[in-house]
């Protein structure tokens, strides 16, 4: 079978290629019903990309730094902003962006990235606003990066309450995952939209909502139910779908191993440790992660949590338990990505789910 990496795509180095969701082998392709329709192409690594409330696709260029606009119904494109010192080697680079709430109010973007500062090399969160065609860029977050180029995370996404939630890497070393001192690598963050710590968050004083992190790119909320949930990347085995707790330990740590189905890697730091809902005993290189809610497909996939892979560049999905709070079944191979890989999945304003491979942009259509 082919092996594909981040490490030569996006700049993920992942493990083998292997199609085994849970304990059992997924079914063949599915096809027939949805197909991959190109929004933009001849892009420059969009890594990350998200909507405007009017539509227009705002994505980075994961290498230069560029924040740029593009505009569908023009089809022109233009840059919002550069992102100084951007650091694109391995997994590193602009990684993330996310939309103010109060557009056009702000006109304010979000976006994660590595990049020199002050003589270091940091993963940091920067808060962008652009006012009398002037853009200004102000730190929100910095967590140091590694001197290894890989596991930097990279997603941020507003929640329903109006915060911001940023998922950074271990800095390919799992004790970070653990530690609990102020140490933000391993972790799931959630903070204001000026970067303050929400007096709710599950440690009192700090950004963390969840540990026991490896390395992730995708996470959505449910549109029923508000529970988020995240895609995480495994050593050379068991990658993952986690349904996020608060506070929760997802066990990734310095005890890593693969180990038995479904422990595995869940084995690091204090119990209560949360198990994966859906894994893969062998890597896909799993990416984004999005929702249909009355996404335009078809009526099975009604409800259903999308997801990608870099690896293998395909499109699956699984359906949910009724409480929505586990999967039910075995995930279901949707397509293949015109290019052979998926990094971002979103959702539209128009309810269409999108995804982005190493030079373009797609929107999920029926056949």
């Amino acid at each position: 079978m082919r092996h594909r990496t981040i490490a030569g795509i996006l700049g993920l180095a992942l493990g083998t290629l292997a199609m085994l969701a849970c304990v059992a082998a997924e079914p063949a392709l599915a096809g027939g019903g949805i197909v991959a329709r190109k929004v933009v192409g001849d892009l420059n690594g969009p890594a990350a990309f998200t909507f405007l409330p009017d539509g227009r696709i705002v994505y980075l260029e994961r290498g230069s730094g560029d924040i740029r606009i593009y505009d569908r119904k023009t089809e022109t494109d233009h840059r919002f902003y550069k992102v100084p010192g951007v650091n694109g080697e391995g997994e590193r680079g602009a990684l993330g962006v996310a939309v103010s709430p109060d557009w056009p109010v702000s006109r304010t973007l979000y976006v994660y990235v590595t990049r020199s500062s002050g003589g270091s090399l940091e993963n940091q969160i920067v808060k962008v606003t652009r006012a009398s065609g002037h853009g200004s860029m102000q730190v929100l977050m910095t967590s140091p990066a590694s001197s290894s180029p890989y596991h930097n995370g990279g997603r941020i996404l507003f929640g329903a309450d109006g915060m911001l939630y940023a998922i950074v890497g271990d800095g390919h070393n799992s004790s970070n995952a653990q530690d609990l001192t102020g140490n933000l690598r391993g972790k799931i963050l959630r903070m204001t939209p000026n970067g303050r710590v929400p007096s709710d968050n599950p440690i009192a004083g700090s950004r963390i909502y969840a540990f026991g992190i490896r390395n992730s790119y995708g996470f959505a909320f449910d549109p029923q139910t508000g529970r988020l949930w995240e895609s995480e990347n495994g050593p050379e085995c068991l990658d993952e779908m986690n349904l996020i707790v608060a506070g929760g330990n997802f066990g990734w740590g310095p005890n890593e191993a693969c180990g038995d189905v479904p422990g595995g890697t869940n084995n690091s730091g204090p119990a209560l440790r949360h198990l994966p809902k859906l894994w893969f005993v062998s890597t896909i290189g799993i990416t984004g992660a999005a929702f249909c809610l009355d996404c335009g497909l078809t009526e099975d996939a009604e409800g259903q949590l999308f997801f990608g892979g870099v690896n293998d560049g395909l499109l699956r999905r699984v359906a949910l338990s009724a409480a929505r709070d586990d999967v039910s079944g075995d995930p279901v191979q949707v397509l293949e990505s015109p290019n052979d890989a998926i990094y971002s999945m979103e959702t539209g304003p128009d309810g269409r789910i999108y995804f982005s491979d190493f030079q373009g942009i797609y929107r999920l259509a029926p056949a």
